[in-house]
């Protein structure tokens, strides 16, 4: 629905419309799921030996008895923040590929869109990577948990979390944890960008647009600007005036 809003007269839409709402889209599905990640990061870093939640109703309750309703968005502006130079990052980096492949997105190979999902979501996690990192932090530190969550800085709001762990641990703590990300998120975009366009392959098959799933070879004689249901039209019809016609007799 984001898409249509940047769309021109012709219903094209440029990259730079793409990435905004990639983007918006990005910050939307944040704001909404954002509990959930709270959630999450809370059974992750409790200590297993006395823990402080059992589950994730448990977790859910107690978090919005002790520490109010708003506590399950603690750290959502970086989190907004971070969806976006990462949803700007990935569209960028992923519709710039061709140049370098130096051939159409929609001629690439299931392993060319695999290695694409790859470099993008590499390059987007990279730079989106410190807002991660602040984002746990201040989903981790609770007054009502052991040490504060034993979180390895203590911090008032966003920007003191920022300040405080590049005084404690020096810029590149802000990339600290950025290679298990990248083993986990890496070959998850690159299995899901080379999975959407595979799918939108065997749709275009399946349609009559092309000879193939695995190749982007067009149907010869057919109009590609033609809608499915034109295009299933045009044959019908055609198949018609080819079927040759019953004589009065056989009637």
């Amino acid at each position: 629905r984001l898409v249509t809003l940047f769309t021109d007269e012709l219903g094209h839409v440029s990259h730079w419309r793409a990435i905004t709402a990639g983007s918006l889209a990005g910050m939307v599905a944040t704001i909404v799921t954002y509990p959930t990640d709270v959630i999450k990061t809370r059974l992750i870093v409790q200590n297993r030996l006395e823990p402080s939640y059992e589950g994730i109703f448990h977790a859910f309750c107690k978090i919005s008895h002790q520490e109010g309703f708003l506590a399950l968005y603690r750290g959502v502006s970086p989190a907004i923040l971070g969806a976006i130079p990462f949803s700007a990052g990935s569209f960028f980096v992923y519709i710039s590929l061709d140049k370098i492949w130096r051939e159409p997105i929609i001629h690439f190979t299931p392993l060319q869109n695999f290695i694409n999902g790859c470099v993008a979501a590499g390059v987007a996690q990279t730079l989106s990577f410190p807002f991660e990192t602040v984002k746990r932090k201040m989903q981790a530190q609770s007054p009502w948990l052991p040490h504060y969550g034993a979180v390895d800085v203590h911090f008032t709001g966003m920007t003191d979390c920022f300040r405080q762990t590049v005084k404690n641990k020096g810029v590149l703590g802000l990339w600290s944890g950025l290679t298990p990300s990248l083993l986990k998120i890496v070959p998850y975009f690159g299995v899901m960008f080379s999975t959407f366009e595979f799918c939108k392959r065997i749709c275009l098959y399946r349609n009559g647009y092309i000879e193939s799933p695995l190749s982007y070879k067009l149907t010869p004689g057919v109009d590609q600007s033609l809608q499915p249901q034109e295009l299933r039209e045009l044959k019908l019809l055609r198949r018609e005036n080819f079927e040759p016609r019953k004589s009065a007799f056989e009637n």
